[in-house]
């Protein structure tokens, strides 16, 4: 979970993210041609550091450049990160200056904050510390607000701080709880991602959290 992987593994191996996103581009082409308005978003998973994106997105949007010169496509497309990691939310306000958006992949952000590997502990103790109340909830199923919360938080008003238009968002099975789903709310993302059929609850949370901002700014 830790190791060669996400952005590590195309900086060792950049052509497994050329071929990548010259897949996207070619196939955001093919739509635009055909009458289609492709919305292309291509997020780098797992930076710790500005360096490493600069040096990802650098190749990658080297390629997109190509791919539309040769098919003489105007086509914008956003490059972005994956906020996983404690020091990717605690340093946001410097990744943001390459990264037009931010995902917070709160599953991963969850194991690395807690240290804790999700398959390992839900089958071994989680259980046992849900029943000595050593955990109130499974953080895995809804967010531990205090603490990876607080990360998203930080890196959300970092992120803004730098990039005043970046677009925030989560990806998770966390997008599907609606606890979770509130405080997302409340700290200003802009979209939640869910599992298929968590969706219809997502949307609900969603709009209760909205609906009871009005009822709060309205009083």
């Amino acid at each position: 979970m830790l190791g060669l992987r996400g952005c590590r593994l195309g900086i060792l191996y950049p052509d497994i993210y050329r071929v990548q996103v010259q897949a996207v581009i070619e196939a955001a082409c093919n739509v635009k041609k055909r009458g289609g308005d492709p919305v292309v978003e291509i997020m780098v998973p797992l930076v710790a550091t500005k360096e490493e994106l600069t040096s990802v997105a650098t190749d990658l949007r080297a390629v997109a450049t190509e791919v539309l010169e040769k098919r003489a496509v105007e086509l914008p497309y956003m490059v972005g990160t994956m906020i996983e990691l404690p020091r990717a939310a605690m340093v946001a306000d410097d990744i943001a200056e390459e990264a037009e958006f931010f995902s917070f992949g709160t599953n991963d952000l969850t194991q690395t904050a807690f240290g804790f590997s999700r398959d390992d502990v839900e089958g071994k103790f989680m259980a046992r510390y849900l029943d000595n109340k050593i955990l109130a909830t499974n953080p895995f199923e809804s967010l531990d607000e205090r603490g990876v919360g607080e990360m998203v938080q930080i890196a959300c008003e970092r992120g803004r701080k730098t990039r005043e238009d970046i677009k925030l968002g989560i990806c998770g099975e966390h997008g599907g709880d609606p606890d979770s789903v509130r405080f997302f709310h409340r700290v200003g993302l802009d979209y939640v991602s869910a599992s298929p059929y968590r969706v219809p609850i997502a949307r609900l949370a969603a709009a209760q959290a909205a609906l009871g901002e009005s009822e709060e700014a309205s009083k």
